[in-house]
């Protein structure tokens, strides 16, 4: 399965990141000494359901790697118009190509095993979209201060995830509706109202369930959709204001400590000579003498 990388969003003047970015990518915003983006395309790298990684909105100049094949593509202006482009150059990749990842760059937090954990689930159905979701429990556990915007459902609350399975069928069909879901993701409310009125009625007055409103919205929209619930917070974990940024430089920090620790240790005991017990060395010794 490929990955779609969107990475196209420079913050302008009155964005919060904007002086982080220095005008750049925000993909390109420092995070304990590697760019956001480049978090991620290690998670994408060390998968082992990824064939290709297809990033947009950089170039080759911006010095990133990835242990998988990477294809640049420009930003095309729009989120939905650069996913359209990353579907097209999946399928130049692979004609045979059925469903890609779309990635956000800014979940640095992501983990190879995670993306391994989407895609074979996604593969366990045949649906056109798996949205995952974290549920407020599952978040505020591990990023207590990260104040996310949840969707206040019947049984939970939820935040959504920042990396999906599509059908590659989604980047030609219903783009009237996937533009203005898209342009509303910040806001569940601006979303449900796209699906309908009636739907914004019911999400507001908390009258859905999770599955309820997974249901109420491929109906409306007429794709077959399938809600994936993380209990794990990183691929939702997304990083748009500067308290959230610094949660991640800690948080990632701390991470590449234990890392270094870890391989330190392995090291160590890799070259640590191996005890024998005095049974055995008499026996090596019993050996070398009648040779």
């Amino acid at each position: 399965m490929d990955a779609i990388v969107t990475a196209g969003g420079i913050p302008q003047p009155g964005d919060p990141l904007y002086v982080y970015s220095n005008g750049d990518s925000k993909a390109l915003i420092d995070i304990a000494g590697k760019p956001m983006v480049q978090w991620v395309l290690d998670a994408l790298g060390n998968a082992n359901q990824v064939d290709n990684v297809i990033l947009i909105g950089l170039t080759h100049k911006s010095g990133l790697t990835c242990k998988k094949p990477l294809h640049y593509i420009s930003n095309q202006g729009r989120m939905l118009a650069n996913i359209v482009a990353g579907v097209n150059k999946s399928l130049e990749l692979n004609k045979k190509t059925e469903y890609v990842l779309v990635v956000s760059s800014d979940i640095p937090a992501l983990k190879s095993e995670m993306v391994d954990f989407l895609a074979n689930t996604s593969m366990q159905t045949r649906d056109d979209i798996y949205y995952g979701v974290c549920p407020r429990e599952v978040m505020e556990t591990t990023f207590p201060t990260s104040r996310r915007t949840y969707t206040k459902l019947k049984d939970m609350e939820v935040c959504g995830a920042d990396m999906n399975v599509i059908h590659v069928s989604m980047a030609t069909e219903h783009l009237d509706t996937w533009e203005k879901l898209i342009g509303n993701r910040k806001s569940p409310l601006a979303s449900a109202a796209v699906i309908g009125f009636d739907t914004l009625f019911q999400l507001f007055t908390r009258q859905f369930t999770l599955q309820g409103l997974v249901d109420r919205a491929s109906e409306r929209i007429g794709i077959k959709g399938r809600v994936v619930i993380w209990d794990k917070a990183e691929p939702c974990m997304d990083v748009d204001k500067p308290h959230q940024l610094e949660i991640m430089r800690e948080y990632l920090a701390l991470e590449k400590k234990k890392e270094a620790a870890a391989t330190k240790r392995k090291a160590t005991r890799a070259s640590t000579p191996k005890m024998t017990s005095p049974k055995v060395r008499s026996q090596v010794k019993a050996k070398a003498k009648y040779k």
